[in-house]
């Protein structure tokens, strides 16, 4: 099941990363002036996003949302097939070493949670 996990973080991985694209983004443009090359491409990202109505439904919230649920039943799913779980650091340092594909697929699943919570908060607040 190894490879079905590793095909499940590589899928997340490609949804997550529109979304993931628009907020660092959002937070380059922020910090630096937009007469700077990088706050400028970072304008010019959002200026696509905000001049396309669908990015909102389908890029900010569909594909986040789709990687929130595969990850955690992905990760639930895993999560039964364990033998046991580890008694000290070193072990779970260990288990993390042996499954970087499931710390990838749980990765994926909080970045898509924290960003369906930024976008469903702005979109309450306007």
């Amino acid at each position: 099941m190894r490879t079905r996990t590793r095909i499940v973080a590589a899928l997340e991985l490609a949804l997550i990363f529109p979304a993931a694209l628009f907020m660092m983004a959002l937070a380059v443009r922020n910090m630096l002036p937009l007469q700077y090359e990088p706050a400028h491409i970072a304008q010019r990202i959002i200026v696509w996003y905000s001049g396309r109505m669908w990015t909102l439904w389908v890029l900010l919230l569909a594909l986040p949302f789709a990687v929130l649920i595969t990850g955690a039943v992905t990760l639930l799913r895993d999560r039964d097939r364990d033998v046991g779980l580890p008694n000290t650091a070193r072990q779970s340092l260990a288990v993390l070493r042996e499954h970087p594909a499931k710390l990838l697929v749980a990765a994926t699943t909080l970045t898509a949670a924290g960003i369906l919570v930024i976008v469903v908060l702005h979109m309450l607040a306007n």
